[in-house]
């Protein structure tokens, strides 16, 4: 795998905890995402409950190229993460300095490595360490900055291209932000000018108009999509699609019990599949006329056909 082949304008599905399960990234496969990146696993989970935290990254050959994103705040243990890692043969590692969440940066591990740029390197270092014996890439995904204080992301940027990056995915938000507010494109096009590696630019695209803004406006390698494709994955297809056609009404609801029926194949847990699957129905339905009495109708049952039912029910 080469870095041109994650870049030249690729679409790519972000990690999102919770949402870009297996299934779900079959779908955003399917649906024209060309570069998939896992659930954020964890380097201690890895280290010290594989089998637990393993399933996080399996991956299929059909969502290749494929990267693990992974988390941590020690470099030691990082190193350890990515040698575990090295069994499935990711395309790239991906490694997470941007998740906001408390219990992630209480740990001193996601955007509280934004305060901690010498830790950050180290932990890029010791990533690649691994990785480039395996000839995989290596990608550092971290947003602009802590808060509006102490926005650092050009400092950050270069910095992570001398310890090995080979690719840098910039959320153009603070960590104060968490996902509320604008994301800054300006600071994406800022990075691109300054440093010599690709650049992939994530934060607000939901539509088709917003990512050619972005390719426009900043320059970047990639988009990197993550909020934006839940409850329409088929955002990947409408965005390559040159006349910006949607699909019909027939597509739309085949892709959703394509996606249900994805979530029950890989779940042996029929029932935890349909809890699951619940939050994806939650996004599915939003804004849809009826779609507040569906979705209780959803979320209230564990019938199977029943749900199916309901899903012809939509009217998208």
């Amino acid at each position: 795998m080469q870095i041109a082949d994650l870049t030249n304008n690729k679409l790519w599905l972000a990690p999102l905890a919770g949402y870009t399960d297996f299934a779900f990234r079959s779908i955003a496969k399917l649906c024209g995402a060309d570069v998939i990146v896992s659930e954020m696993v964890s380097a201690d989970g890895l280290y010290y409950n594989e089998s637990k935290s393993i399933i996080y990254a399996e991956f299929s050959e059909e969502q290749r190229p494929f990267g693990i994103q992974l988390f941590g705040s020690d470099p030691d243990m990082m190193k350890k993460g990515t040698e575990i890692l090295m069994k499935l043969r990711p395309d790239f590692i991906d490694i997470n300095m941007g998740c906001p969440v408390k219990k992630v940066v209480n740990r001193g591990a996601g955007s509280a490595l934004m305060k901690d740029l010498d830790n950050a390197c180290r932990i890029t270092e010791a990533v690649k360490s691994v990785a480039q014996k395996h000839d995989i890439l290596v990608t550092t995904k971290f947003r602009s900055g802590w808060d509006n204080n102490s926005i650092n992301y050009l400092e950050y940027g270069k910095s992570l291209v001398n310890a090995g990056s080979d690719a840098l995915i910039l959320h153009a938000r603070t960590r104060s932000q968490m996902f509320t507010g604008h994301s800054d494109w300006n600071h994406i096009k800022r990075l691109k000018q300054e440093v010599n590696i690709p650049v992939i630019g994530n934060g607000d695209v939901n539509s088709s108009q917003s990512a050619l803004d972005m390719l426009n406006q900043t320059s970047c390698d990639g988009i990197m999509i993550g909020r934006g494709a839940l409850g329409q994955p088929w955002l990947f297809k409408t965005i390559k699609d040159s006349q910006n056609i949607p699909f019909d009404l027939i597509d739309k609801k085949e892709i959703i019990k394509k996606h249900f029926n994805l979530a029950l194949e890989v779940n042996d847990n029929k029932q935890r599949a349909i809890v699951e699957m619940r939050a994806h129905f939650n996004f599915y339905t939003k804004g849809l006329k009826g779609g507040s009495s569906l979705r209780n109708e959803i979320n209230k049952t564990t019938d199977i056909n029943l749900i199916f039912k309901i899903i012809e029910r939509l009217e998208i």
